[in-house]
């Protein structure tokens, strides 16, 4: 506590602020074990949260399906309960920006995959494969990894602190870069008509990344607000709020249609990897996160996002779409024939119409067999 004081008293006079406003060493603080601990807390139970109104949707649509029904699905009161689930899950999601780095949080995100493809197998009842084992385990091992190895020092967000962020020459530079490549892709996909899925993908992990930075910095200025320290009133606050809905619609945009255009089992794990990828990217560039962490650290980190994104990948390769009976649907070999002629009415104009004669009809010589 003497060294930070005093290295706070000489920042202070080296760049002549006064002794009464914070400097950056007193902004950035370690954060108690406890506190880190939470925001993984939220982040996983948020995931499973996520995972299981996935599946309670699915099984919503499975039912309208199955029963035939002429009303659309969002009428249906067990669909909106998973709707108010997702809703509870983004909402830790969201919580636990405030109390996690940024670069922990984004790969916790295969929580939710590892948790809807047990969900499925269990309540669904659709097939558990050995790629679902596999993938699960590795996602498991490489979760494990991540929390441990991942940096253990967040910032306390403050609008001071966003502000001197946001002016950073790094930043400056990678959000230069990123409207660039932006500026490139979209031109490719909108104006030369080329819909490959790793275009879509990097238009959403692009926006992403602003989306990851704007919510922790919103999530981080909300938490400080209610410890008592008001942000609320800084424009920045307001800044950041407008880029993380924005952000956020045009992901949402560009993600649904590349579910329309591509299958699920290939969106689902290329938007997790590019989305951890591009968070990673946002918390060390903008907020530093990796500062002062060792090599180590960085390398089995690295080694858990591996582990995760192969995982994420078995799981959701080659997945089972799900079965639905559809009353509507009749068979081919169910439509009557000639060999079951006895089970219909003949046709009117025939002479057999008014009897069920069908043996006489089987038996009765063709044209053919007459010549």
């Amino acid at each position: 506590m003497a060294n930070n004081s005093t290295l706070d008293s000489v920042f202070s006079n080296r760049t002549g602020q006064n002794s009464s406003q914070p400097s950056p060493l007193t902004e950035i603080r370690e954060n108690p074990l406890k506190t880190y601990l939470l925001g993984i807390i939220i982040s996983i139970c948020g995931n499973f949260l996520i995972s299981i109104s996935l599946n309670i949707q699915k099984y919503a649509h499975m039912r309208q399906s199955q029963l035939g029904a002429s009303r659309p699905y969002y009428t249906s009161v067990l669909w909106w309960s998973g709707v108010v689930l997702m809703g509870l899950g983004e909402l830790g999601n969201f919580a636990a920006y405030g109390f996690a780095p940024a670069s922990l949080i984004a790969p916790l995100g295969c929580v939710s995959v590892i948790a809807s493809a047990v969900i499925s197998v269990v309540f669904l009842k659709e097939t558990l494969r050995a790629s679902d084992i596999v993938g699960g385990a590795l996602a498991v091992v490489g979760t494990y990894l991540l929390v441990t190895f991942a940096p253990h020092t967040s910032t306390h967000i403050t609008a001071h602190l966003v502000q001197r962020y946001a002016v950073s020459w790094q930043f400056l530079i990678y959000l230069f870069l990123e409207v660039v490549v932006f500026s490139i892709l979209l031109y490719l996909y909108k104006r030369r008509n080329i819909k490959h899925i790793t275009i879509v993908m990097l238009l959403v992990s692009l926006l992403a990344s602003l989306t990851v930075i704007s919510v922790k910095a919103v999530s981080g200025m909300i938490t400080e607000s209610i410890k008592g320290d008001l942000q609320l009133t800084y424009p920045i606050f307001y800044v950041m709020l407008v880029v993380m809905v924005a952000s956020c619609a045009f992901q949402i945009k560009f993600l649904n249609q590349a579910m329309k255009m591509f299958d699920a089992t290939e969106v689902v794990p290329i938007n997790f990897v590019f989305f951890t990828a591009s968070a990673i990217t946002a918390g060390i560039v903008f907020y530093q996160e990796f500062q002062g962490l060792a090599l180590l650290n960085i390398l089995m980190f690295l080694f858990g996002c591996l582990l995760s994104f192969t995982g994420v990948f078995l799981i959701a390769r080659d997945r089972p779409k799900t079965k639905t009976e559809n009353t509507t649907f009749i068979a081919m070999g169910k439509i009557p024939g000639r060999k079951c002629k006895d089970k219909v009415q003949p046709e009117a104009k025939s002479n057999a119409y008014g009897s069920l004669a069908a043996k006489l009809m089987c038996n009765k010589p063709g044209p053919q067999d007459d010549s």
